[in-house]
């Protein structure tokens, strides 16, 4: 979100722009997964719920969306939840269309060019750019700033995150229990039935994932023993016999919930590098896409 919001506000005020993403396609944080079951498509929001829109300049942003139809309201996790639609990844689509953008491209490190920068990883191109911006978790873009940018490095080495270990599981019918979320309850830290949201097909999928606390705990289980512990607190919380399981795995998020640096974001415009995410102002979407705009806003400013 941080890089997409970055790199469109950029292109808009003339500049040339290219996205590198180590992943396959647009979501980081937002992504969806689809599984394949016996001739079926089950389709999990694994990583972000929802968001909120808080400040103007985002409200307009989900404004537009809503117009577009890759978001909706989602009244069950509260008043003014958003989600995207037909998933939580289909703003970050709409963001990505006529831009630049290269996915599984992974950068490992960022060196002096001539005047400018060389991008070093597996897929990156044999070309200088004048800018160069970082928009990863902070424990990511610590080593990538280490030489490049010091200060910053620094800054993103005392923002730390926290994991969530994620279970998505479908039943073969529904999952007879009174709501559709559930919230704090021992090793779970939210629970959500993901086809009570606008715009899911009507299979019966849960996405578990575990608190902060416990996610941190059991960091480097392995995904079998977490998916079993996880589904023993669904069950237990649900009450009763659950319909059959047709399917389930579990996702770690190592860098989940991003902490706050409190900088909104950080630019160099003497070295031309910048920094962005929501770990540069609080662990929220609309973090992200604001930390990304002001970037945008201070190196079109530098000109």
């Amino acid at each position: 979100m941080a890089g997409m919001s970055c790199a469109r506000r950029l292109a808009a005020l003339g500049h040339d722009v290219v996205l590198f993403d180590k992943g396959r396609g647009p979501g980081g944080r937002m992504a969806s997964r689809r599984i394949e079951h016996e001739g079926r498509t089950l389709r999990f929001d694994h990583g972000a719920q929802y968001f909120t829109a808080r400040d103007q300049r985002f409200q307009t942003q989900v404004d537009e969306w809503e117009q577009m139809g890759v978001v909706a309201r989602w009244d069950t996790a509260g008043k003014d939840a958003w989600v995207g639609t037909p998933a939580m990844n289909a703003p970050l689509k709409a963001m990505s269309d006529g831009l630049d953008v290269r996915f599984g491209t992974r950068v490992e490190a960022i060196e002096p060019a001539d005047g400018g920068w060389q991008l070093v990883g597996e897929g990156t191109p044999d070309a200088r750019f004048d800018t160069v911006v970082v928009a990863v978790p902070a424990e990511q873009a610590a080593p990538l700033l280490s030489e490049l940018a010091p200060v910053a490095s620094d800054l993103a080495a005392r923002t730390v995150s926290d994991p969530c270990w994620t279970l998505m599981v479908a039943f073969e019918s529904p999952v007879q229990f009174q709501g559709d979320t559930i919230r704090e309850d021992g090793p779970i830290g939210w629970a959500a039935r993901n086809n009570s949201k606008p715009g899911r097909e009507s299979d019966e999928c849960w996405v578990v994932q575990g608190s902060p606390a416990w996610s941190r705990q059991h960091l480097e289980d392995d995904a079998a023993s977490v998916a079993a512990v996880l589904l023993g607190a669904f069950t237990n919380q649900v009450g009763g016999d659950l319909p059959p399981v047709l399917t389930k795995t579990a996702h770690r998020w190592r860098y989940a919930r991003s902490g706050s640096a409190a900088e909104g974001h950080w630019w160099d415009s003497r070295n031309k590098v910048g920094v962005c995410g929501d770990w540069l102002i609080a662990p929220r979407v609309e973090a992200a896409y604001l930390s990304g705009l002001e970037l945008a806003e201070a190196i079109g400013t530098a000109g």
